[in-house]
């Protein structure tokens, strides 16, 4: 034991204060003003969220797109057969490993928390309705599905292809500081000046931190609900605080063994839950209809992929519905994109950027495309079969208890419902626990390249402890006083600065383009230790 403290001690590389103390002051700030004034916090936070959807809601969604043209774009290019790391770079994950944690980390709790609940906004209150489309109409179930594709499946993978891959190459390829000013470092032809280096790292991890408490207070909501459903226990903030501590101990005892023991095990354990749990509804759900509608909105969201993501044609009518529903998730999803990427980056290497793009855009977007189509549908045909019962449970409950109360509509409820208590915990544990990596390594200098066993061995154990503690106190006071509304405003406005960071990345990874023979090149790596 003490000579396992004595190397992660010696992990501990010096700390960059303002880049830590920057963001955690604001965040701090943030909870102690929810405590104090809920009512002028929640007002504040709406009155940001309402500013920058208003202000920015067209480039969001023309950036967006454009990240999606670009990362098809680099994948047919010469760029997609160089390798991340060089030619010969030895891989750091297998590929199920890989493709394992890329999702988890991505995906979240999301899945889990809006599949079911997001359709009966949708399907009761579609955004077309001045085209005619009727509340609980077959035109409404299709709208909704293509919605939840829209909001879920390709354009927020782009967000993170774009920033991941150009991290990758820029700290891979080109040897540039593990932060996320790394990459500009390749576009300028200069380091940027210290200053600005860390500001640009304390605003973008801000940004993730307001990112990771929405998603943690979905992930709360959710597991308290279920626990609340299935022992009968009253759900509120105590219940909450339970849940709060019960995912801050396992986060932090799985970041301190590693990335190929704590993060890679749950993940691939947590991607086998999903499919098992996907083919579970597909059996005894509506299965006709599952892959029915779900193939007709995969052709009805590539009609309308333009025209819905630029807010344009037939969409133009749904602006003010757009704006706070897709651009409110695209600029949801930017909040965790930039130090998110610095992740996904880092494990990449050994694989081509074509593969990169194939395993952190076009799986992903395709898996997540089957999990709307499988639950949406369950959840719409089960509310239309038994008289709105999902719409009740939303209006009444919230959205916490929609999953759990569909579940009651098939067989298996009774070893269903504890399935998914443990898979809403894992889901968020691996996503948080690799973010909470990201974390603690862009909190520290790097004045020598990390060698392969740092890649893959615990670091700053201090730093993950705090911001752990931190992230569940500043989720468990929102979501207890003041619930996901003003969760899920909060983690908009750190999509605002992360946008612009993206787009910087965009142009970066632009100009890879054309370097692409000089990026293959063989790196030399540090041996393992």
């Amino acid at each position: 034991m003490a000579d396992l403290i004595q190397q992660i001690r010696a992990r501990e590389t010096s700390l960059r204060p303002f880049v830590i103390f920057a963001p955690m002051s604001i965040f701090i700030a943030a909870a102690v003003m929810s405590l104090i004034d809920l009512d002028g916090f929640f007002a504040f936070a709406k009155l940001l969220n309402d500013w920058i959807l208003a202000t920015f809601s067209s480039v969001i969604s023309w950036a967006v797109f454009g990240f999606v043209l670009t990362s098809f774009g680099v994948m047919i290019s010469p760029l997609g057969k160089v390798t991340i790391g060089g030619a010969g770079a030895q891989r750091t994950l297998q590929p199920w490993s890989w493709f394992s944690i890329t999702l988890c980390t991505t995906i979240a709790i999301g899945i889990l928390f809006w599949a079911m609940a997001e359709p009966m906004y949708h399907l009761y209150e579609p955004g077309a309705a001045e085209r005619g489309i009727a509340a609980g109409s077959a035109e409404a179930k299709a709208f909704s599905l293509v919605t939840l594709f829209m909001n879920w499946a390709i354009s927020p993978y782009a967000i993170y292809t774009v920033a991941a891959l150009t991290f990758a190459l820029a700290y891979h390829n080109l040897g540039k500081p593990y932060s996320v000013s790394g990459p500009f470092v390749a576009l300028l032809g200069r380091p940027l000046p210290a200053a600005l280096a860390a500001f640009l790292d304390a605003a973008i991890l801000l940004a993730l931190i307001m990112g990771m408490a929405a998603s943690l207070g979905a992930g709360m909501l959710l597991l308290s609900g279920g626990v609340a459903d299935l022992t009968g226990l009253q759900n509120g903030p105590v219940l909450l605080a339970l849940v709060a501590l019960a995912i801050g101990v396992i986060v932090l005892i799985s970041s301190l063994t590693g990335l190929m023991r704590g993060i890679r095990v749950l993940s691939v354990v947590n991607t086998w839950f999903f499919f098992v749990f996907v083919t579970v509804i597909i059996i005894f759900g509506p299965t006709r209809e599952i892959f029915a509608q779900g193939s007709q909105a995969a052709l009805s969201y590539a009609g309308e992929f333009l025209d819905r993501s630029l807010i344009i044609g037939a969409a133009s009518d749904d602006g003010e519905w757009a704006k706070s529903w897709t651009t409110f998730y695209f600029a949801n999803w930017l909040a965790w994109a930039p130090v998110t990427a610095m992740f996904l980056g880092r494990i990449a290497r050994g694989y081509t950027v074509r593969a990169f793009v194939l395993v952190n855009l076009i799986l992903p977007a395709l898996f997540s495309m089957l999990w709307m189509s499988v639950f949406g549908v369950f959840a719409m045909e089960t509310d239309l079969a038994q008289d709105g019962v999902l719409k009740t449970t939303l209006d009444t409950v919230g959205p916490e208890g929609v999953m759990f109360r569909a579940l009651d509509y098939i067989p298996l409820t009774g070893l269903l419902i504890p399935v998914v208590l443990i898979l809403s915990f894992i889901s968020y544990v691996t996503a948080a626990d690799s973010n909470t990596e990201a974390i603690s390594q862009i909190c520290k200098t790097h004045d020598q390249p990390m060698t392969e066993a740092d890649e893959t061995e615990p670091s700053a154990p201090r730093l993950k402890i705090i911001w752990v503690i931190l992230l569940c106190l500043m989720a468990w006071i929102m979501v207890a006083f003041s619930g996901i509304d003003g969760v899920r405003m909060l983690s908009n406005v750190g999509g605002l600065p992360a946008l612009f960071v993206v787009l910087g990345l965009q142009v970066c990874l632009i100009r890879m383009v054309f370097q692409a023979s000089a990026l293959n090149s063989p790196r030399e790596v540090s041996p393992p230790e």
